[in-house]
């Protein structure tokens, strides 16, 4: 049975504090596992969520701040020292790569070539490697080039029983007709994957960090199932937000409504709140946002809402 989750690694910005580990969250998405934003501590947060390096098939980083990279050395290093043998695709900022370089060989230790890099630039990156998925990279609004993720599965088709029986389309005939498009049933009459099925839009995560709010933000999360959006500040820090080009929990809650999200996920908080903050976050959020709204917290596992 196939699991699609998002398992919270860390939530906290800059700094992290005693509850919030720095950044990292762990998409499981059947058989993917995409490591986003990896921080500092990531390496033991994976263990403590009872993940494994083996349970890693992309990472994804969003920009070169430390918050959202000092974790890649650690997961570096465990890709190696515990032999994954299939492929990890990477992604990152291409300007940014000196600082990509300088993480994947910060130590000496036994390497790995499984890692393949896909350094992303330009205003839209479609990221190759999997075929069940589409990973589309854009543009954010921040301080360093910083880049958001949308992860697409493609639209399918629903089967509806009583169409098929209808048309006289039964056993090994529905593959054929799933796979082909098209199937003759025992009359020899042809039948359309159309006359016998409706269309099921793809489930789509989208991963927005660190930025101000901007067009792309809402492009990424356009229809998503989750997102993950960055919302460091409180209104009442709504002009710290704009000089540090950050996000509030109402803009993050306005961004998921502009775009039709049905779960939003609020992380990256800063170290000036504290628990007695979290229901603020939340509210303000859903001031702005009518669907779900989740405060994540370290270890949280967050499942990808049921399909429509």
């Amino acid at each position: 049975m196939s699991v699609r989750e998002l398992v919270v690694l860390g939530t906290s910005s800059a700094v992290p504090t005693r509850r919030r580990n720095h950044n990292g969250y762990f998409l499981r998405w059947d058989r993917h596992g995409v490591v986003f934003d990896p921080g500092e501590g990531t390496q033991r947060q994976l263990r403590l969520a009872g993940l494994s390096a083996h349970d890693i098939t992309r990472i994804c980083v969003t920009h070169m701040h430390g918050d959202h990279a000092l974790g890649v050395p650690g997961l570096v290093q465990r890709i190696a020292r515990d032999q994954v043998a299939h492929p990890v695709l990477a992604a990152f900022p291409a300007s940014g790569r000196r600082y990509w370089d300088r993480l994947r060989h910060a130590t000496a230790f036994g390497d790995t070539d499984v890692i393949v890099e896909q350094p992303v630039s330009g205003a839209r990156a479609l990221l190759e490697g999997e075929d069940d998925l589409v990973v589309t990279a854009l543009p954010l609004r921040h301080r360093i080039d910083t880049y958001g993720y949308r992860l697409a599965e493609p639209d399918g088709w629903r089967m509806l029983p009583e169409r098929l029986a209808e048309r006289g389309v039964t056993g090994p005939a529905v593959g054929v007709l799933q796979r082909e498009g098209e199937v003759r049933n025992a009359a020899g009459e042809r039948v359309l994957l159309a006359d016998c099925a409706e269309p099921r839009p793809g489930q789509v995560f989208a991963f927005v960090m660190d930025t101000a709010p901007c067009a792309n933000a809402v492009r990424l999360a356009e229809g998503a199932d989750l997102l993950v959006a960055e919302s460091t500040y409180l209104e009442a820090e709504a002009a710290l937000a704009a000089d540090y080009l950050h996000l509030t929990a109402g803009q993050a809650g306005r961004i998921a409504a502009r775009a039709g999200v049905r779960t939003l996920v609020l992380t990256h908080i800063s170290e000036r709140y504290e628990a007695g903050d979290d229901a603020r976050f939340v509210a303000e959020a859903a001031a702005e946002f009518g669907g779900e709204v989740v405060l994540a917290a370290d270890l949280d596992r967050i499942p990808v809402p049921r399909r429509r």
